[in-house]
């Protein structure tokens, strides 16, 4: 039993980590282990535009698979990885780029974490501030009609 068990584990295992390496299909590979690397390292910068979360590296997506055999193209012709990289640039934008370069049209996305992050102090510590101090003590006569409700006399004193 702890056999199978084994087994299935490492059958899960195997399975979802090789799925990313999935989306680059065999016909898409270059003869030149080289060039193929140069590909890989370039399709693993760029951001699929239909799934948006993944590179164009592990998506499964035909625009993605396009870009690919497009990236592999021109890397073939003699192009760099630079001049690759800016032609996808300026066909589709700064938003192919999975870490866009920090610019005026891109600071708000750089600079929104520390935004964030600072915006939670500032209401934490607004909050805070809010937050009375300490809580008043209770009279005698609330203390006695807190006895009697917790000793299960209704009458309240």
């Amino acid at each position: 039993m702890i056999i199978r068990l084994i087994h299935f584990a490492l059958f899960v295992t195997l399975a979802l980590g090789s799925a990313p390496a999935l989306a680059v299909q065999p016909d898409e590979v270059m003869k030149n282990p080289a060039l193929e690397a140069r590909a890989r390292a370039l399709s693993e910068e760029l951001r699929c535009l239909v799934c948006q979360n993944q590179s164009i590296d592990d998506s499964d997506a035909p625009l993605a698979r396009d870009i690919r055999i497009l990236i592999r193209s021109r890397i073939a012709s003699g192009e760099s990885n630079d001049a690759v990289r800016a032609y996808l640039v300026s066909r589709y934008g700064d938003f192919i780029l999975l870490k866009p370069p920090f610019k005026p049209e891109t600071m708000l996305l750089w600079l929104s974490p520390a935004l964030v992050l600072g915006a939670g102090l500032a209401a934490a510590l607004f909050a805070r501030r809010r937050a009375p101090r300490s809580t008043p003590a209770l009279s005698a006569e609330e203390e006695a009609r807190l006895a009697a409700l917790m000793s299960g006399d209704t009458t309240g004193g």
